[in-house]
């Protein structure tokens, strides 16, 4: 007997040979009907007997069983309906893609060629040999290239490129692994490569040579502007010192770590320590940056990444790549993002020759356009597991499910700081890739236009607007400007918390124990949180305990200048002791008068409880520097050095306040930090007991909040939680003292969540109609 059945796909399933499979499949199975694209997903109307229907669909909800499962293909939800048999229908068949209705299915991510299309590139019999743009439905460029949905060559920047009859011939095969695959292209018909100098002028144009020049550059210490998936890169050769230095004068990037591209996992097992998920995750479709622990002695330029224990590396990901690095001497190279600090990617041929003209030597470009910029995600392991520090390319627009459908489509603005921002629509989280500081001009446009540009993507009208509580932030202003029915304003850090309730799927009403920890977050009483135990849920908060406040003067130089946030934590008697040095952190002595004239009359002077201002006050007294050149730079020095074998940390002193928060005193613990023995011969064993003391003293939170409301899981978030040392520790012993632990692979821990608590928020309150 015959059937029919009805199947809506969804999930990563377009552009990743979805249709061509499930062609194949159908066929195999000796079902007629058709399978086609459209805004939600994948339409399958499968007919024949029912062993062969049944059989097909099971393999739909069980791929592991099939070895030519596309490997980008993941399916999260199935939709199966019976319907009437047809007459007269003699085959299965692929059909044209539908653009009708609103978009609720994703773009599929960009990812690494995979090694099918490398086998190919370097097979000298292939006729795409040595070609720079080789993809397949199994890799490549997939978002940055996407102007509309559904995916199709027509709605993506390769729509200027004509195929070639060999192309067209594999496009239109279904039995073939290009089929439909939107970024196909050969020598022949695709994009192709250029050099050119600083002054622009073409330099090369033949694709081999063009490669061989820029190698010859690079180990010659010259700097290259290198146009990749989401971007350009400048590229210098990291064993080179001189080239480093060189880049980083350029660029204006005194000491921020740089991120490197190594040719093999080989040559990153030379200089970091690799364990076996770090391995996997460098060779996986995203190809994200990861951040492994240094070896030493190491081949590395020092000045790679000065003031950290670790380095940021990542394997070549595109067909360029492969080739630049396939020449002698391409061991390992400097490949940052093409931008000045805090500002966007450059992705536009033009705008890189004039913006990078005095950084790069020459120009490794291409004429394939970029639609979307994307930086390259940062990944490193907390409690062995892998944990976003930025989420980016390979990643997004990836949803994160939210389980049950929202009734508003919703707008999340985020924070200022790493900025991401947020859509809700169905049951999907749609969270930005890495947008960044939105006080720079050229930031802030990027955000309007990205907003714009998701949004258009998807065809989200949001009716519900959320945005942070500071009311001098541009996020919060943007969001303002917004029509909506109702318009949220969500404290920081309860936002911060929200975002692992969001990523655990946690009921509305669900109440955790909140720790949140950062540099800087508006507070409800006008003062900077930032180191906050909350009993949170989604529906709302109360601060149960913080650190003590102390002042904090100069507004914004306070995150830069450790000297400000140490003489608000430290009373006169204890500055006097250590006068000598406070004038090693600050020899202005000045300035010093100034700071504490600003405290002594509450001038341009804030209450704070910032954790993330204590560690560099601390970083300062250990004598590890005075300034944030960027951003936790003197937080990331102290993690460092701290000894990982010291257990021992100083008292952890608190108090409860009958008419409000428990109050945890900072100022203890600089003091025993000074009286520390160690803090000068032995600084390594002084900044693990500061981390240790930290890890105390939140677990001390923790343990008050649970007695008090029988509370058992505890959420962490915050940037503060970027640190490995610390974080490792508290969830070690969290968990001894059984505790259950929420802590976000889904989404950044930092700034970069907070847009995803904010939509969780007002998802969850629209759910309970608050």
């Amino acid at each position: 007997m015959v059937f029919r059945k009805r199947i809506l796909v969804q999930g990563t399933v377009q552009g990743v040979g979805a249709r061509p499979f499930l062609y194949r499949a159908a066929r195999a199975n000796h079902l007629t009907g058709f399978v086609f694209n459209d805004v939600a997903g994948i339409i399958i109307e499968a007919q024949g007997e029912d062993f062969h229907l049944n059989s097909f669909v099971r393999l739909l909800h069980n791929p592991s069983v099939c070895p030519d499962w596309p490997p980008l293909m993941q399916i999260e939800k199935l939709q199966v309906q019976d319907r009437p048999p047809q007459e007269g229908e003699a085959d299965f068949q692929i059909l044209s893609s539908r653009a009708d209705g609103s978009p609720i299915c994703q773009v599929t991510p960009d990812t690494a060629v995979c090694r099918q299309c490398l086998a190919e590139m370097t097979n000298p019999t292939d006729f795409r040999y040595r070609y720079p743009f080789i993809a397949c439905t199994h890799c490549g460029p997939r978002y940055t290239l996407t102007k509309s949905v559904p995916y199709d060559r027509p709605n993506t920047t390769m729509d200027r490129f004509l195929m070639c009859d060999r192309c067209h011939r594999q496009y239109t095969n279904p039995t073939d692994r290009r089929f439909h695959a939107q970024p196909v292209a050969c020598p022949k018909c695709g994009p192709k490569i250029r050099l050119l100098d600083n002054r622009k002028k073409i330099l090369e144009t033949d694709s081999d040579e063009v490669i061989r020049q820029t190698a010859k550059i690079l180990r010659g210490g010259g700097i290259v502007a290198i146009k990749g998936l989401g971007g350009f890169h400048l590229a210098a050769d990291a064993t080179q010192e001189q080239a480093v230095n060189l880049l980083r004068r350029r660029k204006r990037r005194q000491a921020k770590p740089f991120a490197m591209m190594a040719r093999s996992l080989e040559i990153i097992d030379e200089i970091a320590i690799l364990d076996p998920h770090s391995r996997q995750l460098l060779a996986s479709p995203p190809s994200p940056i990861v951040l492994l622990p240094k070896k030493y002695p190491n081949r590395a330029a020092a000045s790679v990444a000065q003031g950290t224990n670790t380095f940021g590396l990542m394997l070549p990901y595109t067909p360029l790549h492969h080739l630049l690095f396939a020449e002698p001497g391409m061991d390992l190279l400097v490949m940052t993002s093409a931008n000045f600090s805090q500002e966007p990617l450059i992705c536009d041929n033009q705008e890189a020759l004039e913006q990078l003209a005095n950084i790069a030597d020459v120009f490794l470009m291409h004429d394939r356009d970029i639609f979307r910029q994307v930086d390259d995600s940062v990944i490193h392991s907390i409690d062995r597991r892998p944990a976003f520090l930025r989420r980016a390319r390979g990643y997004v627009p990836t949803p994160i499910r939210r389980g049950r459908p929202v009734s508003k489509e919703i707008f999340a603005a985020g924070a200022d700081l790493k900025n991401t921002f947020c859509f809700v629509k169905d049951d999907q989280y749609l969270l930005s890739e890495h947008i960044g500081d939105l006080a720079e001009g050229r930031t802030y446009r990027h955000y309007v236009w990205s907003v714009q540009h998701l949004r258009d993507l998807f065809e989200i009208r949001p009716r519900i607007i959320v945005c942070d509580l500071h009311p001098g932030y541009l996020s919060t202003q943007f969001a303002q400007l917004q029509e909506a029915d109702q318009f949220f304003q969500v404290q920081h850090h309860w936002s911060h918390i929200a975002s692992a309730l969001a990523e655990y799927r946690a009921e509305p009403q669900e109440q955790v124990i909140g720790l949140a920890a950062d540099g800087t977050g508006y507070g409800t009483d006008g003062a900077i949180w930032g180191c906050e135990c909350l009993i949170a849920s989604l529906l709302g908060f109360e601060r149960f305990g913080h650190l003590a406040y102390y002042p904090l003067a100069g507004g914004d130089q306070a995150a830069q200048e450790a000297i400000r946030p140490l003489i608000g934590l430290l009373d006169e008697q204890d500055l006097s002791a250590i006068e000598s040095d406070l004038v090693k952190i600050e020899p202005n002595r000045k300035k010093i008068e100034t700071i504490r004239t600003q405290i002594d009359k509450t001038i341009n002077t804030v209450s704070a409880s910032s954790l993330g201002r204590l560690f560099d006050a601390a970083a300062a007294l250990i004598g590890l520097g005075n300034k944030n050149t960027y951003e936790a730079q003197l937080a990331m020095a102290l993690e460092a050095i701290a000894d990982q074998q010291e257990k021992s940390a100083y008292s952890v002193q608190m108090e409860e306040n009958w008419q409000g928060p428990v109050l945890w005193d900072p100022r203890s613990i600089l003091r025993q930090l000074l009286d520390d023995p160690d803090r000068h011969t032995r600084p390594q064993a002084s900044a693990a007991r500061f981390h240790n003391t930290i890890a105390a003293g939140l677990l001390e939170f923790a343990r008050r909040a649970r007695e008090k409301t029988g509370l058992k899981k505890v959420a962490l978030s915050g940037g503060v939680f970027c640190n490995r040392f610390l974080t490792n520790r508290l969830i070690e012993q969290l968990r001894q003292e059984g505790f259950e632990v929420l802590f976000k692979q889904q989404a950044p821990v930092n700034d970069g969540g907070i847009a995803l608590g904010q939509a969780a928020i007002a998802a969850a309150k629209i759910e309970k109609g608050l």
